[in-house]
């Protein structure tokens, strides 16, 4: 797609294009500038009127403005519809086609990944070692899965909510940055994978027609341990995805990241803390808090029963130790700069000595 920049010269609005940096071929340069170069190109064939043409542009013009300082790789295209000699030479019978010419050989490899920026980056950096120049957007935490890969991550020990798109879907456009997001939310989840399938991409369309997806975005969740999915017809938000996803994985995200205010916290345990503080004495709390943990070891959040039982051993030689590390901990969280694992970890154990430190304000006003 040709940018364009307006300005007014003496009264007049003056329209110019931005330059491209995709190389237009014809039959008369083609030869020159791809097969006699040495150069390895991509090169897309196009038609003015296709729709998926025209979306993929501005992708396209993108990728070859963070090539385009280095003279080792090339990123051209070819109206087909125009050059139709050059289309029947390279056996092109869709819009678009995008093949790979190695610089070596006049046989091109058809590109079938995916035809996002990130995708066509990754794909020209693996076959020449050269890296984009472009500051790219951090790694995704989405899972990108095709026809070769979607039957490996589902029915396993993950839960799975699967996005099924089309590239030139505007719902689809619209879901993506908050599919994102709640990708990167649950990135510290072991057991839950936040997936994309192009449905229309030739390495995955046959998944998606496998589950009769028709329409676009279609989400669907595979619970852990199966390959027979649950619609999901929920609200689209991230919020409503958190939701939905701590309700069916157990877990305890919290939107926008980190973990809610539950995370960390058993309410068996939670029962005894409130035995304590009315009265129970610490060695006999203590005592019970040890047995009724022994009950939670199946569970992924155990690690967080053992911190009970280590907060009641501390109180054991300060009664203030829970007021005390609380105030702590909420300092360091409060000065930020934490890795996402380790905010985790101190946002859970503030969840479970505001229980104690709760309590004991509780008993002070008695």
């Amino acid at each position: 797609m040709v940018l364009l920049k307006s300005f007014v010269l003496a009264g007049l609005t003056v329209v110019v294009a931005a330059k491209s940096a995709v190389l237009d071929l014809i039959p008369s340069n083609f030869d020159e500038v791809v097969l006699k170069s040495g150069k390895p190109t991509l090169v897309e064939f196009f038609a003015p009127w296709c729709g998926h043409c025209k979306n993929l542009a501005p992708v396209y013009e993108e990728l070859a403005h963070s090539f385009e300082f280095t003279k080792d790789v090339q990123i051209a295209k070819v109206d087909a519809d125009a050059e139709r000699s050059l289309g029947k030479r390279f056996g092109v019978q869709g819009f678009p086609t995008l093949k790979w010419f190695d610089g070596k050989s006049d046989k091109p490899t058809e590109y079938n990944g995916g035809r996002d920026l990130e995708a066509l980056t990754a794909f020209i950096t693996e076959k020449t070692g050269i890296k984009s120049k472009k500051k790219l957007a951090p790694p995704s935490s989405v899972a990108y899965l095709t026809d070769a890969t979607f039957k490996n991550t589902i029915g396993g020990d993950k839960h799975v909510l699967v996005a099924f798109t089309a590239p030139w879907c505007g719902h689809c456009k619209s879901l993506a940055p908050t599919w994102e997001s709640l990708a990167t939310t649950f990135a510290n989840e072991p057991n839950v994978v936040i997936a994309k399938v192009d449905a229309e991409a030739e390495n995955s369309k046959a998944t998606a027609n496998d589950y009769g997806v028709t329409s676009y975005p279609t989400i669907k969740f595979f619970p852990k341990g199966s390959t027979t999915p649950e619609d999901y017809n929920g609200g689209r938000s991230e919020e409503a995805f958190v939701a939905f996803l701590n309700e069916q994985a157990g877990t305890h995200r919290a939107a926008g990241g980190g973990v809610d205010a539950t995370a960390g916290t058993f309410a068996v345990l939670d029962e005894i803390v409130t035995k304590y503080i009315g009265g129970t004495p610490l060695t006999d709390a203590a005592a019970e808090v040890k047995k009724a943990a022994e009950s939670l070891k199946e569970d992924a959040q155990y690690k967080y029963a053992e911190y009970y039982i280590r907060v009641f051993d501390k109180l054991s030689k300060s009664d203030s130790f829970a007021a005390k590390e609380l105030a702590r901990l909420e300092g360091i969280l409060k000065k930020g700069g934490l890795a996402p694992t380790k905010l985790d970890e101190l946002t859970t154990k503030t969840n479970i000595l505001r229980k104690f430190v709760e309590k004991v304000t509780g008993k002070d006003e008695l």
